[in-house]
Protein backbone atom coordinates (compact mmCIF):
# COMPACT_ATOMS: atom_id res chain seq x y z
CA UNK A 1 0.00 0.00 0.00
CA UNK A 2 2.62 2.25 0.93
CA UNK A 3 4.62 1.61 -2.40
CA UNK A 4 1.37 3.13 -4.42
CA UNK A 5 1.00 5.76 -2.20
CA UNK A 6 5.02 6.74 -2.29
CA UNK A 7 4.25 6.88 -6.38
CA UNK A 8 1.98 9.76 -6.04
CA UNK A 9 2.68 11.74 -2.34
CA UNK A 10 1.25 14.87 -3.24
CA UNK A 11 -2.49 13.08 -4.62
CA UNK A 12 -2.19 10.52 -1.56
CA UNK A 13 -1.74 13.32 0.85
CA UNK A 14 -4.73 15.01 -0.23
CA UNK A 15 -6.39 11.82 -0.71
CA UNK A 16 -5.80 10.69 3.04
CA UNK A 17 -6.83 14.01 4.08
CA UNK A 18 -9.82 13.97 2.49
CA UNK A 19 -10.39 10.72 4.08
CA UNK A 20 -9.77 11.47 7.65
CA UNK A 21 -12.74 14.26 7.23
CA UNK A 22 -15.02 11.66 6.68
CA UNK A 23 -14.81 10.62 10.73
CA UNK A 24 -16.33 14.29 11.92
CA UNK A 25 -20.22 14.47 11.79
CA UNK A 26 -22.36 13.29 10.62
CA UNK A 27 -21.01 10.29 8.36
CA UNK A 28 -18.74 9.33 11.51
CA UNK A 29 -16.65 7.46 9.94
CA UNK A 30 -14.14 7.09 12.39
CA UNK A 31 -12.97 3.61 11.09
CA UNK A 32 -12.02 5.18 7.87
CA UNK A 33 -10.35 8.32 9.36
CA UNK A 34 -8.16 5.81 11.58
CA UNK A 35 -7.40 4.08 8.66
CA UNK A 36 -6.44 7.61 6.80
CA UNK A 37 -3.84 8.60 10.02
CA UNK A 38 -2.16 5.29 9.83
CA UNK A 39 -1.49 6.04 6.35
CA UNK A 40 -0.67 9.66 5.85
CA UNK A 41 2.25 8.34 9.24
CA UNK A 42 3.89 6.18 6.79
CA UNK A 43 3.89 8.51 3.81
CA UNK A 44 5.02 10.96 6.41
CA UNK A 45 8.13 8.80 7.60
CA UNK A 46 8.86 7.69 4.01
CA UNK A 47 9.60 11.23 2.66
CA UNK A 48 13.29 11.70 1.46
CA UNK A 49 13.20 15.16 3.70
CA UNK A 50 11.64 17.53 6.08
CA UNK A 51 11.20 19.96 3.19
CA UNK A 52 9.25 16.96 1.70
CA UNK A 53 7.36 15.65 4.85
CA UNK A 54 6.19 19.43 5.45
CA UNK A 55 4.46 19.45 2.36
CA UNK A 56 2.85 16.22 2.60
CA UNK A 57 1.50 17.48 5.90
CA UNK A 58 0.27 20.82 4.12
CA UNK A 59 -1.55 19.28 1.73
CA UNK A 60 -3.13 16.18 4.37
CA UNK A 61 -4.01 19.40 6.34
CA UNK A 62 -5.77 21.32 3.30
CA UNK A 63 -7.24 19.01 2.50
CA UNK A 64 -8.56 17.79 5.79
CA UNK A 65 -9.75 20.67 7.21
CA UNK A 66 -11.14 22.37 3.60
CA UNK A 67 -13.58 19.54 3.66
CA UNK A 68 -14.56 19.57 7.16
CA UNK A 69 -15.20 23.32 7.21
CA UNK A 70 -16.66 23.71 3.81
CA UNK A 71 -20.16 24.26 5.54
CA UNK A 72 -18.88 27.82 6.32
CA UNK A 73 -20.11 28.30 2.18
CA UNK A 74 -23.04 28.49 2.47
CA UNK A 75 -22.68 31.94 4.41
CA UNK A 76 -21.86 33.44 1.87
CA UNK A 77 -25.60 33.42 0.09
CA UNK A 78 -26.99 35.48 2.32
CA UNK A 79 -24.49 38.17 2.26
CA UNK A 80 -25.47 40.17 -0.97
CA UNK A 81 -22.63 42.88 -0.19
CA UNK A 82 -20.51 40.22 -1.80
CA UNK A 83 -20.85 37.43 -4.80
CA UNK A 84 -22.35 33.81 -3.63
CA UNK A 85 -19.66 31.87 -5.45
CA UNK A 86 -16.64 32.87 -3.53
CA UNK A 87 -18.19 30.65 -0.73
CA UNK A 88 -15.97 27.50 -1.66
CA UNK A 89 -12.44 29.06 -2.70
CA UNK A 90 -12.85 31.14 0.60
CA UNK A 91 -12.77 28.22 2.45
CA UNK A 92 -10.40 26.83 0.99
CA UNK A 93 -8.11 30.04 1.22
CA UNK A 94 -8.61 30.02 4.99
CA UNK A 95 -7.18 26.38 4.97
CA UNK A 96 -4.17 27.32 3.28
CA UNK A 97 -3.65 29.15 6.54
CA UNK A 98 -5.01 26.40 8.91
CA UNK A 99 -3.09 23.63 7.13
CA UNK A 100 0.20 24.95 8.11
CA UNK A 101 -0.70 23.20 11.21
CA UNK A 102 -0.67 19.84 10.31
CA UNK A 103 2.14 20.83 8.40
CA UNK A 104 4.21 21.93 11.75
CA UNK A 105 3.59 18.43 13.24
CA UNK A 106 4.78 16.67 10.00
CA UNK A 107 7.64 18.27 9.69
CA UNK A 108 8.12 18.08 13.69
CA UNK A 109 7.63 14.63 13.47
CA UNK A 110 10.34 13.61 10.73
CA UNK A 111 12.79 15.85 11.94
CA UNK A 112 13.04 14.50 15.13
CA UNK A 113 11.04 11.20 15.28
CA UNK A 114 12.92 9.57 12.31
CA UNK A 115 15.93 7.68 12.61
CA UNK A 116 18.14 8.63 9.77
CA UNK A 117 20.26 6.19 7.85
CA UNK A 118 19.40 2.41 7.30
CA UNK A 119 17.99 1.96 10.49
CA UNK A 120 15.29 4.54 9.89
CA UNK A 121 14.07 3.40 7.35
CA UNK A 122 10.81 1.40 8.50
CA UNK A 123 8.37 3.10 10.74
CA UNK A 124 8.84 2.89 14.72
CA UNK A 125 7.16 3.43 18.10
CA UNK A 126 9.54 6.64 18.34
CA UNK A 127 8.14 8.47 14.99
CA UNK A 128 4.94 7.26 16.09
CA UNK A 129 4.90 9.24 19.48
CA UNK A 130 6.41 11.96 18.41
CA UNK A 131 4.12 12.24 15.57
CA UNK A 132 1.05 11.83 18.36
CA UNK A 133 3.39 14.88 20.45
CA UNK A 134 3.72 17.23 17.58
CA UNK A 135 0.18 16.76 16.94
CA UNK A 136 -1.26 18.05 20.04
CA UNK A 137 1.12 20.93 20.72
CA UNK A 138 0.20 22.00 16.65
CA UNK A 139 -3.83 21.92 17.65
CA UNK A 140 -3.84 23.62 20.89
CA UNK A 141 -1.60 26.67 18.68
CA UNK A 142 -4.51 26.35 16.34
CA UNK A 143 -6.97 27.11 18.96
CA UNK A 144 -4.98 30.35 20.05
CA UNK A 145 -3.05 31.97 17.57
CA UNK A 146 -4.64 34.95 16.01
CA UNK A 147 -7.74 34.44 17.70
CA UNK A 148 -7.89 30.89 17.30
CA UNK A 149 -10.27 28.46 15.14
CA UNK A 150 -9.53 24.82 16.22
CA UNK A 151 -12.80 23.60 14.56
CA UNK A 152 -12.23 20.38 14.17
CA UNK A 153 -10.74 18.87 16.69
CA UNK A 154 -9.60 15.35 15.53
CA UNK A 155 -11.23 14.32 18.81
CA UNK A 156 -14.37 14.98 17.85
CA UNK A 157 -14.56 11.85 15.64
CA UNK A 158 -14.84 9.82 19.00
CA UNK A 159 -18.00 11.70 20.26
CA UNK A 160 -19.90 8.73 18.83
CA UNK A 161 -17.80 6.04 20.52
CA UNK A 162 -18.26 7.80 24.20
CA UNK A 163 -16.39 5.38 26.17
CA UNK A 164 -13.33 6.89 24.38
CA UNK A 165 -14.59 10.25 24.09
CA UNK A 166 -14.96 10.24 28.02
CA UNK A 167 -10.84 10.29 27.95
CA UNK A 168 -10.96 13.79 27.42
CA UNK A 169 -12.11 14.25 31.14
CA UNK A 170 -8.54 13.32 31.84
CA UNK A 171 -6.32 14.69 29.14
CA UNK A 172 -8.74 17.30 27.33
CA UNK A 173 -9.61 17.57 23.72
CA UNK A 174 -6.18 18.14 22.21
CA UNK A 175 -4.63 15.22 24.19
CA UNK A 176 -7.12 13.42 23.09
CA UNK A 177 -6.41 14.28 18.83
CA UNK A 178 -2.98 13.10 19.74
CA UNK A 179 -3.32 9.88 20.84
CA UNK A 180 -5.99 9.49 18.44
CA UNK A 181 -2.82 9.81 16.11
CA UNK A 182 -0.55 7.34 18.20
CA UNK A 183 -3.49 4.67 17.82
CA UNK A 184 -3.49 4.87 14.53
CA UNK A 185 0.19 5.00 14.15
CA UNK A 186 0.29 1.46 16.27
CA UNK A 187 -2.29 0.51 13.78
CA UNK A 188 0.51 1.71 10.85
CA UNK A 189 2.84 -0.68 12.97
CA UNK A 190 1.31 -3.60 13.25
CA UNK A 191 0.49 -3.90 9.09
CA UNK A 192 4.68 -3.32 9.14
CA UNK A 193 4.93 -6.54 11.48
CA UNK A 194 5.80 -4.36 15.00
CA UNK A 195 3.01 -5.99 16.97
CA UNK A 196 4.35 -4.39 20.08
CA UNK A 197 2.89 -0.97 20.24
CA UNK A 198 -0.25 -2.33 18.85
CA UNK A 199 -0.74 -4.85 21.39
CA UNK A 200 -0.80 -2.48 23.73
CA UNK A 201 -2.81 0.40 22.04
CA UNK A 202 -5.52 -1.57 20.69
CA UNK A 203 -6.65 -3.47 24.11
CA UNK A 204 -6.44 -0.18 25.75
CA UNK A 205 -8.87 1.26 23.04
CA UNK A 206 -10.74 -1.11 22.93
CA UNK A 207 -11.73 -1.53 26.85
CA UNK A 208 -12.57 2.16 26.56
CA UNK A 209 -15.14 1.75 24.10
CA UNK A 210 -16.56 -0.76 25.52
CA UNK A 211 -17.01 1.26 28.66
CA UNK A 212 -19.32 3.69 26.72
CA UNK A 213 -21.43 0.47 25.85
CA UNK A 214 -24.84 0.11 27.35
CA UNK A 215 -24.44 2.87 30.51
CA UNK A 216 -27.73 3.73 31.13
CA UNK A 217 -29.13 7.57 31.13
CA UNK A 218 -29.37 8.60 34.81
CA UNK A 219 -32.58 8.05 35.86
CA UNK A 220 -35.27 11.24 35.16
CA UNK A 221 -36.40 12.79 38.36
CA UNK A 222 -40.13 12.44 38.54
CA UNK A 223 -40.92 14.95 41.02
CA UNK A 224 -43.98 16.99 39.52
CA UNK A 225 -42.11 20.17 41.74
CA UNK A 226 -39.01 19.54 40.37
CA UNK A 227 -37.04 22.48 38.18
CA UNK A 228 -37.48 21.83 34.40
CA UNK A 229 -35.15 23.33 31.40
CA UNK A 230 -37.24 23.82 28.37
CA UNK A 231 -35.19 24.50 24.97
CA UNK A 232 -37.21 26.44 22.35
CA UNK A 233 -36.42 25.93 18.31
CA UNK A 234 -38.36 28.28 16.33
CA UNK A 235 -36.92 27.21 13.17
CA UNK A 236 -37.74 30.37 11.26
CA UNK A 237 -35.89 31.07 7.94
CA UNK A 238 -36.24 34.61 8.11
CA UNK A 239 -33.27 34.26 10.51
CA UNK A 240 -30.95 33.99 7.05
CA UNK A 241 -32.51 36.62 5.70
CA UNK A 242 -34.60 39.01 7.80
CA UNK A 243 -37.43 40.62 6.70
CA UNK A 244 -39.14 43.69 8.35
CA UNK A 245 -41.69 41.83 10.13
CA UNK A 246 -38.88 39.46 11.32
CA UNK A 247 -38.52 41.07 15.12
CA UNK A 248 -42.61 40.59 15.87
CA UNK A 249 -42.77 36.74 14.12
CA UNK A 250 -39.76 35.49 16.18
CA UNK A 251 -40.92 36.61 19.63
CA UNK A 252 -44.02 35.39 18.67
CA UNK A 253 -43.10 31.83 17.25
CA UNK A 254 -40.69 32.40 20.45
CA UNK A 255 -43.36 32.47 22.76
CA UNK A 256 -45.73 30.22 21.51
CA UNK A 257 -43.48 26.96 21.52
CA UNK A 258 -42.17 28.19 25.36
CA UNK A 259 -45.25 26.07 27.08
CA UNK A 260 -47.59 27.06 29.53
CA UNK A 261 -46.91 27.32 33.68
CA UNK A 262 -47.33 24.46 35.83
CA UNK A 263 -45.97 22.53 39.18
CA UNK A 264 -42.33 22.86 38.44
CA UNK A 265 -40.33 25.85 37.95
CA UNK A 266 -38.71 26.43 34.26
CA UNK A 267 -35.73 27.72 32.73
CA UNK A 268 -37.10 28.04 29.49
CA UNK A 269 -34.09 28.88 26.68
CA UNK A 270 -34.44 30.92 23.55
CA UNK A 271 -31.27 30.75 20.71
CA UNK A 272 -28.93 33.22 19.97
CA UNK A 273 -30.24 36.80 18.70
CA UNK A 274 -33.62 35.32 19.53
CA UNK A 275 -34.64 38.93 20.60
CA UNK A 276 -34.28 41.48 17.82
CA UNK A 277 -36.55 43.85 20.01
CA UNK A 278 -34.10 46.05 22.35
CA UNK A 279 -35.33 44.86 25.97
CA UNK A 280 -33.06 47.27 27.95
CA UNK A 281 -33.98 50.73 29.25
CA UNK A 282 -31.79 53.83 29.19
CA UNK A 283 -31.02 54.05 25.34
CA UNK A 284 -31.91 57.40 23.27
CA UNK A 285 -35.69 57.37 22.12
CA UNK A 286 -35.34 56.49 18.55
CA UNK A 287 -33.87 53.16 19.10
CA UNK A 288 -37.00 51.73 20.35
CA UNK A 289 -39.06 52.96 17.00
CA UNK A 290 -39.20 48.74 16.52
CA UNK A 291 -40.76 48.31 20.25
CA UNK A 292 -41.21 49.56 23.71
CA UNK A 293 -38.29 47.33 25.88
CA UNK A 294 -41.25 47.25 28.78
CA UNK A 295 -43.79 46.28 27.09
CA UNK A 296 -41.66 43.17 25.56
CA UNK A 297 -40.32 42.13 28.77
CA UNK A 298 -44.35 42.45 29.66
CA UNK A 299 -45.11 40.47 26.83
CA UNK A 300 -42.65 37.43 28.15
CA UNK A 301 -43.19 37.89 31.59
CA UNK A 302 -46.91 37.02 30.89
CA UNK A 303 -46.07 33.61 29.58
CA UNK A 304 -44.04 32.41 32.61
CA UNK A 305 -45.25 30.90 36.10
CA UNK A 306 -44.21 32.69 39.00
CA UNK A 307 -40.66 30.84 39.17
CA UNK A 308 -40.05 30.67 35.69
CA UNK A 309 -37.30 32.33 34.07
CA UNK A 310 -35.97 32.77 30.42
CA UNK A 311 -32.59 32.72 29.39
CA UNK A 312 -32.52 34.25 25.88
CA UNK A 313 -30.06 35.57 23.20
CA UNK A 314 -30.31 39.66 22.45
CA UNK A 315 -28.37 42.49 21.62
CA UNK A 316 -27.25 45.38 23.72
CA UNK A 317 -25.75 48.55 22.45
CA UNK A 318 -22.53 50.61 23.32
CA UNK A 319 -22.04 53.71 22.51
CA UNK A 320 -18.99 56.45 22.12
CA UNK A 321 -19.25 59.61 24.11
CA UNK A 322 -20.81 61.94 21.77
CA UNK A 323 -24.01 59.51 21.86
CA UNK A 324 -23.30 57.91 18.79
CA UNK A 325 -23.46 54.04 18.61
CA UNK A 326 -19.91 52.24 18.31
CA UNK A 327 -20.87 48.80 18.28
CA UNK A 328 -23.42 46.45 19.52
CA UNK A 329 -22.98 43.08 21.93
CA UNK A 330 -23.89 39.44 21.45
CA UNK A 331 -25.45 38.71 24.68
CA UNK A 332 -27.83 36.35 27.00
CA UNK A 333 -30.39 38.15 29.44
CA UNK A 334 -32.06 36.59 31.96
CA UNK A 335 -35.42 37.68 32.63
CA UNK A 336 -37.85 36.40 35.42
CA UNK A 337 -41.69 36.31 35.73
CA UNK A 338 -42.06 40.33 36.75
CA UNK A 339 -39.98 41.20 33.63
CA UNK A 340 -37.36 42.20 35.35
CA UNK A 341 -33.81 41.55 33.65
CA UNK A 342 -31.59 39.59 36.70
CA UNK A 343 -28.64 39.59 34.69
CA UNK A 344 -26.46 39.59 31.31
CA UNK A 345 -23.67 37.90 29.65
CA UNK A 346 -22.07 39.36 26.85
CA UNK A 347 -19.93 37.44 24.35
CA UNK A 348 -16.39 37.87 24.43
CA UNK A 349 -14.61 35.90 21.60
CA UNK A 350 -16.27 36.58 18.51
CA UNK A 351 -16.00 35.71 15.60
CA UNK A 352 -13.70 36.98 12.91
CA UNK A 353 -15.32 37.59 9.27
CA UNK A 354 -18.93 36.96 10.83
CA UNK A 355 -19.68 39.57 14.08
CA UNK A 356 -16.74 41.86 13.24
CA UNK A 357 -14.23 42.51 10.14
CA UNK A 358 -10.58 42.65 11.12
CA UNK A 359 -8.71 45.80 9.75
CA UNK A 360 -11.84 47.30 8.83
CA UNK A 361 -10.50 50.80 7.86
CA UNK A 362 -8.75 48.59 4.96
CA UNK A 363 -11.00 45.80 3.76
CA UNK A 364 -13.71 48.05 3.51
CA UNK A 365 -12.37 50.18 1.19
CA UNK A 366 -11.91 47.30 -1.29
CA UNK A 367 -15.57 46.14 -0.66
CA UNK A 368 -14.99 43.25 1.97
CA UNK A 369 -17.78 42.84 4.55
CA UNK A 370 -18.49 40.75 7.28
CA UNK A 371 -20.10 37.11 6.42
CA UNK A 372 -23.39 38.34 8.61
CA UNK A 373 -25.06 41.29 7.49
CA UNK A 374 -25.37 44.47 10.23
CA UNK A 375 -24.30 47.77 10.21
CA UNK A 376 -22.13 47.49 12.83
CA UNK A 377 -19.28 45.41 14.33
CA UNK A 378 -19.76 43.69 17.84
CA UNK A 379 -17.80 44.81 20.96
CA UNK A 380 -17.00 41.68 23.00
CA UNK A 381 -17.35 40.90 26.79
CA UNK A 382 -14.80 40.20 29.74
CA UNK A 383 -14.88 36.55 28.75
CA UNK A 384 -16.32 33.37 30.80
CA UNK A 385 -18.75 34.34 33.44
CA UNK A 386 -21.32 32.41 35.77
CA UNK A 387 -24.68 33.90 36.50
CA UNK A 388 -26.91 33.03 39.61
CA UNK A 389 -30.55 31.94 38.55
CA UNK A 390 -32.66 31.77 41.36
CA UNK A 391 -34.15 28.11 41.93
CA UNK A 392 -31.66 26.66 39.06
CA UNK A 393 -28.28 27.49 40.34
CA UNK A 394 -25.17 28.57 38.84
CA UNK A 395 -25.23 28.74 35.03
CA UNK A 396 -22.13 29.52 32.91
CA UNK A 397 -22.74 31.31 29.46
CA UNK A 398 -20.72 30.28 25.81
CA UNK A 399 -22.44 32.12 22.89
CA UNK A 400 -22.12 30.02 19.80
CA UNK A 401 -18.99 29.93 18.81
CA UNK A 402 -17.24 29.96 22.30
CA UNK A 403 -18.34 26.21 22.84
CA UNK A 404 -15.52 25.40 20.77
CA UNK A 405 -12.38 26.21 22.76
CA UNK A 406 -11.44 23.26 24.61
CA UNK A 407 -10.13 24.65 28.38
CA UNK A 408 -12.07 28.11 27.84
CA UNK A 409 -15.67 27.45 28.78
CA UNK A 410 -15.59 27.96 32.31
CA UNK A 411 -15.21 30.92 34.81
CA UNK A 412 -12.83 29.14 37.27
CA UNK A 413 -13.87 30.95 40.77
CA UNK A 414 -17.24 30.51 39.92
CA UNK A 415 -17.77 26.91 38.84
CA UNK A 416 -21.43 26.71 37.18
CA UNK A 417 -23.99 24.09 37.63
CA UNK A 418 -24.29 23.51 33.63
CA UNK A 419 -23.38 25.74 30.61
CA UNK A 420 -25.83 27.31 28.26
CA UNK A 421 -24.73 27.77 24.52
CA UNK A 422 -27.16 29.40 22.91
CA UNK A 423 -26.16 29.62 18.98
CA UNK A 424 -27.22 30.39 15.72
CA UNK A 425 -26.09 27.87 12.93
CA UNK A 426 -28.82 28.71 10.60
CA UNK A 427 -26.47 30.38 8.07
CA UNK A 428 -24.53 26.96 7.50
CA UNK A 429 -25.10 23.42 5.95
CA UNK A 430 -25.97 20.07 7.91
CA UNK A 431 -22.42 19.41 8.60
CA UNK A 432 -21.93 22.46 10.92
CA UNK A 433 -24.73 22.17 13.29
CA UNK A 434 -23.59 18.79 13.83
CA UNK A 435 -19.55 19.09 14.13
CA UNK A 436 -20.84 22.08 16.77
CA UNK A 437 -23.32 19.94 18.83
CA UNK A 438 -20.49 17.24 18.60
CA UNK A 439 -17.65 20.15 20.15
CA UNK A 440 -20.32 21.03 22.51
CA UNK A 441 -20.44 17.46 24.14
CA UNK A 442 -16.69 17.10 24.31
CA UNK A 443 -16.78 20.09 26.52
CA UNK A 444 -19.50 18.57 28.51
CA UNK A 445 -17.27 15.61 29.23
CA UNK A 446 -14.01 17.87 29.78
CA UNK A 447 -15.66 19.97 32.59
CA UNK A 448 -18.16 17.67 34.05
CA UNK A 449 -21.14 19.89 33.68
CA UNK A 450 -24.23 19.36 31.68
CA UNK A 451 -24.39 21.73 28.51
CA UNK A 452 -27.67 23.03 27.03
CA UNK A 453 -27.51 24.11 23.47
CA UNK A 454 -30.82 26.52 21.97
CA UNK A 455 -30.41 27.59 18.22
CA UNK A 456 -32.89 28.76 15.69
CA UNK A 457 -32.79 25.97 13.27
CA UNK A 458 -31.11 23.07 15.26
CA UNK A 459 -29.38 21.09 16.49
CA UNK A 460 -31.04 22.23 20.02
CA UNK A 461 -30.01 19.79 23.25
CA UNK A 462 -29.68 18.94 26.26
CA UNK A 463 -26.68 17.25 27.15
CA UNK A 464 -25.66 15.55 30.60
CA UNK A 465 -22.46 15.83 32.09
CA UNK A 466 -20.74 12.31 30.11
CA UNK A 467 -21.60 13.62 26.79
CA UNK A 468 -24.99 12.53 26.35
CA UNK A 469 -27.65 13.39 24.69
CA UNK A 470 -30.82 13.32 27.59
CA UNK A 471 -33.44 15.33 25.07
CA UNK A 472 -32.94 17.47 21.63
CA UNK A 473 -34.97 19.20 18.62
CA UNK A 474 -33.32 17.78 15.64
CA UNK A 475 -32.20 19.97 12.69
CA UNK A 476 -34.28 21.79 10.47
CA UNK A 477 -37.60 21.16 12.97
CA UNK A 478 -40.30 23.22 14.92
CA UNK A 479 -40.35 22.55 18.39
CA UNK A 480 -39.50 22.42 21.82
CA UNK A 481 -37.56 19.67 24.17
CA UNK A 482 -37.92 19.90 28.09
CA UNK A 483 -36.52 17.89 30.75
CA UNK A 484 -35.08 17.47 34.19
CA UNK A 485 -31.61 19.51 34.67
CA UNK A 486 -28.70 16.71 34.51
CA UNK A 487 -26.94 16.81 37.22
CA UNK A 488 -22.87 18.28 36.93
CA UNK A 489 -20.18 15.73 38.64
CA UNK A 490 -17.08 16.71 40.51
CA UNK A 491 -14.82 19.00 39.13
CA UNK A 492 -12.75 16.25 36.25
CA UNK A 493 -9.36 16.62 35.84
CA UNK A 494 -9.09 18.43 33.18
CA UNK A 495 -11.24 20.91 34.19
CA UNK A 496 -8.84 21.36 37.33
CA UNK A 497 -5.78 21.40 34.89
CA UNK A 498 -6.63 22.66 31.98
CA UNK A 499 -4.45 22.40 28.97
CA UNK A 500 -1.51 22.57 31.15
CA UNK A 501 -2.18 18.51 31.45
CA UNK A 502 -2.43 18.21 27.66
CA UNK A 503 1.16 20.33 27.29
CA UNK A 504 2.75 17.82 29.63
CA UNK A 505 1.09 14.47 28.19
CA UNK A 506 3.13 16.14 24.64
CA UNK A 507 6.26 16.66 26.60
CA UNK A 508 6.02 13.15 27.87
CA UNK A 509 5.29 11.31 24.99
CA UNK A 510 8.69 13.77 23.02
CA UNK A 511 10.48 12.06 26.17
CA UNK A 512 9.13 8.20 25.76
CA UNK A 513 9.75 8.73 22.22
CA UNK A 514 13.12 10.03 22.44
CA UNK A 515 14.39 7.51 24.77
CA UNK A 516 12.76 4.48 23.23
CA UNK A 517 15.12 5.75 20.34
CA UNK A 518 18.38 5.69 22.23
CA UNK A 519 17.03 2.58 23.60
CA UNK A 520 16.97 1.31 20.14
CA UNK A 521 19.99 2.35 19.70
Amino acid sequence: MIAILLHRPGFAALLLGAAAASGFAPLNLWPVALAALALWLMLVHAAANVRAALWRGWLFGWAHLTLANMWIAQAFTYQDAMPHWLGPPAVALLCVYLAIYPMMAAGLAWRWGKRHGPEGSALDLRFVLIAGAAWIVTEWLRGWALTGYPWPPLATMWVPVLGIAWSAAWVGTYALSGLTLVLAGSLALAVTGKWRAAAVAVPVVAALAVRGIDIPLTAPNLDPAAPRLRIVQPNLDQEQRPRPDYAETNLQALLASSGAPGPAPRLILWPEGALRYLIEEGYPPQYYAAGDPIVTRRRIAAILGPRDIVLTGGNAVVFKPNGTVAAVTNSVFAINANGVILSRYDKAHLVPWGEYLPWRPVLSMIGISRLVPGAFDFAPGPGPRTLPLPGFGAAGMLICYEVIFSGEVMDAKHRPAFLFNPSNDSWYARFGPEQHLAMARLRAIEEGVPIIRATPTGISAIVDADGRITAQVDWGKTGAAEAVLPPPHAPTLFAMGGNWIALSLALLLAVLGVAIGRRAR
